[in-house]
């Protein structure tokens, strides 16, 4: 009599590739039964390997002997053996390519869109004209103001307001009111300006300044960009134009005026003329008044360029973290887990935003502007280390999602939703870059702006918006780490629960039998011979009885059998 001991599929789909778990056992009985002599002979044979080779070839692998042996430095980039690699090196190149172009169609067109209106929207520029002389001077430029602003003209205009003298207050008010952000520029026609013009051709008073008449008020660390390409054009080109014109046709009335009717010229108002020839030309001019000068170039580093290199340095040490919790995470609780992923960043950047706002001491940086030169360096590093947090975070609740494989194409949106609205005010930008106010880098270079130019302060409310994004990047990150290891959890106790199925199945597989039946566990080499009565083998987790008669009783793995007996006489 032989026995087939037959493995059943779902064994052979499910178990670990092992040869010896996996070999079909043959056995072929002597004449004699219950000798221990007569053991049956036992031949394995291997079943086709799934194992894939990326070095040598697997010899034991009858389907793939023929594949050629990959080398090391041994191949080119085409050459035949290489054709899996290269098909799995395309396939990520491929993917990643795609993967940019479509970030460059969803990004990009965010900053260029934020560029794209701002010669047409010079009109939400709000500019004052303050008519303080009442007279021909103030009136002329007043019309020439209105004329300016006429749709039809075709030339860029700005919000020009004319406002009543009275209510404004005197010049240092206006000063007061362009530097507390109420107007970017304002246009001051000085008391008496027409009668002291006069009164100077009359006089010959060579003392007559003609710059004096118009005063122009600006704060050009507002924003330098705003005011070197469109406020002060503007201006300065509607000025120059006005005072030209008023000069021509004022110096023409007056030499008609002395110049009698029958031809005689008054040659005292003359001598008065040619004493004082500034009357006459230009006889009108203006003085711009720099409020708040952009006074260091370096200041361009830490208000544009500069919030970028933040948020790279804080992406660094996102993935220095991340790489880094690996040795940790899945032995920690969560409560201190969490608490490394939020405390963790929140001290190692102190070091990082000190050491980048430092670099900017042997530069000059003028920090003394508003307060003491230490009391501003320390306030600029508070309000980096608290744009560094704000951004930080953000990326280190995103890396929990999106996994650092992807999170590089987080931090490019992160790069350009911010930046888009730094690069020039928000009046001159579509009304959907207004979000920039509650984003990071508008309140740091807001806040830096103040620090270093003593522009008007919003210091607190820079400070505030920061912090809020701070306390919602930590609730982003608790939600979604508390998401991530309650998923985790379940995929291990879900692994545990198969590793347990299969782990009972392979020790099944791994037991064999008698020639009468006898149930063994030792090892598939080790046959017992069947012979009178009952026999008793015991498993790893339960006995298992077989008596004479092939019956089975026990534990363990007589619940979960999984091979097929066959007699064959």
């Amino acid at each position: 009599m032989s026995i087939v001991h037959e493995r059943r599929s779902d064994l052979a789909h499910g178990a670990d590739d092992n040869v010896g778990l996996d070999a079909e056992h043959v056995s072929e009985s002597g004449h004699g039964s219950g000798s221990g002599a007569d053991k049956p002979k036992v031949v394995e044979q291997p079943r086709s390997s799934s194992w894939k080779a990326l070095g040598a070839g697997w010899a034991g692998d009858p389907e793939n002997d023929a594949r050629p042996a990959l080398g090391l430095y041994a191949h080119s980039f085409f050459s035949e053996e290489m054709s899996a690699c290269r098909r799995a090196y395309l396939k990520l190149v491929v993917r990643a390519t795609i993967l940019t172009i479509i970030l460059t169609w969803t990004c990009l067109p965010i900053y260029w869109g934020s560029l794209s209106a701002s010669a047409e929207l010079t009109g939400n520029l709000e500019a004052w004209i303050i008519n303080r002389d009442q007279a021909q001077i103030g009136n002329s430029l007043e019309n020439a103001v209105l004329a300016s602003a006429d749709p039809l003209s075709g030339h860029s205009s700005l919000w020009w307001r004319i406002l009543n003298a009275s209510k404004v207050g005197d010049d240092e008010a206006v000063a007061q009111a362009v530097i507390n952000e109420q107007a970017w520029l304002a246009i001051v026609v000085s008391t008496n300006a027409t009668a002291r013009l006069t009164q100077a051709r009359e006089t010959g008073d060579v003392t007559y300044n003609p710059s004096s008449a118009i005063t122009v008020y600006y704060a050009q660390a507002r924003n330098e960009v705003a005011a070197g390409n469109y406020l002060l054009p503007i201006t300065t080109a509607l000025l120059s134009n006005f005072t030209s014109t008023y000069a021509a046709s004022s110096a023409q009335r007056y030499l008609a005026a002395i110049v009698s009717q029958d031809g005689s010229v008054n040659l005292t108002a003359l001598n008065s003329i040619a004493q004082a020839p500034k009357t006459i030309s230009p006889g009108v001019g203006y003085t711009m008044v720099n409020l708040r000068p952009y006074t260091d170039p370096i200041a361009q580093a830490v208000l544009l360029v500069g919030q970028i290199y933040i948020c790279i340095f804080a992406f660094i040490f996102v993935m220095a973290h991340s790489s880094a919790r690996l040795y940790v995470e899945t032995y920690l609780t969560f409560s201190s887990y969490l608490f490394i992923r939020i405390a963790m960043p929140l001290l190692f950047y102190i070091p990082l935003s000190l050491s980048y706002a430092m670099i900017s001491l042997p530069f000059k940086l003028p920090f003394g502007a508003r307060y003491s030169y230490g009391t501003g360096f320390f306030a600029f590093f508070a309000f980096i280390y608290l744009g560094m947090c704000a951004l930080g975070l953000a990326l280190e609740a995103m890396v929990t999602l999106t996994t650092p494989k992807f999170v590089p194409f987080f931090l490019v949106l992160l790069i350009i939703v911010n930046i888009s609205t730094v690069a020039i005010p928000p009046e001159l930008q579509p009304q959907l870059y207004a979000y920039g106010a509650g984003f990071q880098f508008w309140n740091i270079q807001q806040a830096t702006r103040t620090i270093i130019f003593n522009t008007y302060s919003h210091l607190p409310t820079n400070a505030a918006v920061l912090i809020a994004w701070v306390l919602l990047s930590c609730g982003s990150l608790s939600v979604f780490t508390w998401l991530v290891r309650a998923y985790d959890v379940r995929k291990m106790h879900r692994a545990a629960r198969v590793g347990s199925e299969s782990g009972e199945r392979s020790r099944c597989a791994s037991q064999s039998f008698n020639g009468r039946g006898v149930y063994t566990t030792k090892s598939k080499d080790a046959w017992e011979t069947g012979g009178a009565g009952q026999e008793k083998s015991k498993g790893e987790k339960g006995d298992l009885d077989v008596n004479e008669d092939g019956d089975e009783a026990g534990k363990g793995c007589a619940s979960a059998a999984v091979d097929v007996v066959t007699l064959k006489a």
